[in-house]
Formats: structure tokens, C-alpha cells, sequence
């Protein structure tokens, strides 16, 4: 997010992954073990990220999980052998499942539908709790921290930096591009405001800021 240290928002944890319709498989065998049923994993999803929006992940429960879904704690731990790995997967399940940025064919459309993509994350109600907790309590648990960094960010980071090859290939951007910066600059300004100070923002302002980006990743 603000610096290349901080995970990126995931699209959209407030939306778990479907409930599979009933005339399909429903579940999935673990190895010598029992049925995991879809319908099952998708309910504790959504109230894992409800649950992780109203409390944070330092007084998250699997007990309060559980109970929020209508189901077992050991539906969970026949799933997730604790609350770390449960965290990393939903939360990276989220955010890699995310399609990447939209090619509209010119570098201010695609920064533009990217940042679009991003305020819309954002002004949800349970990532704009979960996000910002996550990124301080991976400061207090390295194992988080790490986890996320490597599932979260650097699949998203590796999803964004096409939109600028793409932009270098259509000649829009110098072959020398700073990538690096260039990516901290797509998102920071705008995960700062929303997520950070919270700041309301102008009609326009995702335009003001996609021409102000395109200037600074040209300079």
C-alpha cells in the first residue's frame, strides 16, 4: 500500500466465495479423511471476515467464528489448523482470486479503472476495517506479517506491474520506468486517504489524481 512493505487491499472480503448450487459437487475430500462440504467452508468464510471486521484479528476467535456461521469449531479445524493459517488463506483467496488490472487499450484508461477498482474496495465497510488492522498487526505478528507479504502482496504487486508493461509496449511509458516506485505510487495516495485519514474525496478526484500519477511515473 503506502510503501512496498504493506500488503495491498484485497478486492472484496465482503464477498465470500459462492455457496455452490445444490445439482453440483458439493465438497471436497481431504486425504483419508472426511468430506469437507463447500456450502460449510463458504459460510465460516463470510463470517470469518465479519467476525475479523467487528474485532480484529488479535481478539479474533475460532470459537466466535464457529458461531457466527451456525457451524462446529471442528468444521474449522478440520479446515485450518489455527487462526494464522485461517487468516492467510480466506484473505489470500480474496486477493489473488482478484482479476488484474483491466486493459482499456490506453495507460490513463488502465490507471484509471485500476484506481476505480481500489476506491470501490475501499468505501466497503468490512475492508475498510480489516485492511488497516491487518497492516498493524503484521508490525506485532511476523508470521502474519510474512505470510501475507508473500500470498497478498506480491501476487497483487505482480498483477499491477502489467499495466505498466503494457503502457511500455504501447510506448506510453520509457523502457526505464521505475516500477518499483511507480507501483508504491499507484496505490499509496489513494489507500491514504481513504484507509488512513479518511479524508472525503471530490467527484473528480480519481481523475485528478490518475493525470497527477501519469505525470510523476513520466518524470
Amino acid at each position: 500500500m503506502p510503501s512496498s512493505s504493506a500488503p495491498p487491499p484485497p478486492t472484496s472480503p465482503s464477498t465470500p466465495p459462492p455457496t455452490p448450487a445444490p445439482d453440483r459437487p458439493s465438497g471436497r475430500r481431504l486425504p483419508g479423511g472426511p468430506v469437507l462440504q463447500d456450502s460449510v467452508t463458504a459460510a465460516i468464510a463470510a463470517a470469518f471476515f465479519e467476525e475479523l471486521a467487528a474485532t480484529g484479528y488479535a481478539r479474533l476467535s475460532l470459537e466466535a467464528v464457529a458461531k457466527r456461521a451456525g457451524a462446529g469449531k471442528a468444521a474449522i479445524y478440520r479446515r485450518w489448523a489455527s487462526k494464522l493459517e485461517m487468516t492467510v488463506d480466506l484473505v489470500t483467496a480474496v486477493a489473488v482470486d482478484a482479476s488484474g488490472p483491466a486493459d482499456t487499450g490506453t495507460l490513463r484508461g488502465d490507471v484509471l479503472a485500476f484506481l476505480t477498482e481500489v476506491d470501490a474496495a475501499l468505501r466497503q465497510p468490512l475492508p475498510a476495517r480489516i485492511i488497516p488492522d491487518l497492516i498493524a498487526e503484521g508490525h506485532r505478528t511476523p508470521e502474519l506479517a510474512e505470510a501475507l507479504f508473500t500470498a497478498v502482496r506480491d501476487t497483487r504487486r505482480g498483477k499491477a506491474v502489467e499495466l505498466l508493461e503494457r503502457a511500455v509496449d504501447r510506448g506510453e511509458l520509457p523502457a526505464d520506468v521505475d516500477r518499483g516506485l511507480a507501483l508504491d505510487l499507484l496505490a499509496g495516495p489513494l489507500y491514504w486517504r481513504l484507509a488512513v485519514v479518511h479524508t472525503p474525496t471530490a467527484p473528480d478526484h480519481l481523475d485528478r489524481l490518475t493525470d497527477k500519477l501519469i505525470a510523476a511515473f513520466r518524470a
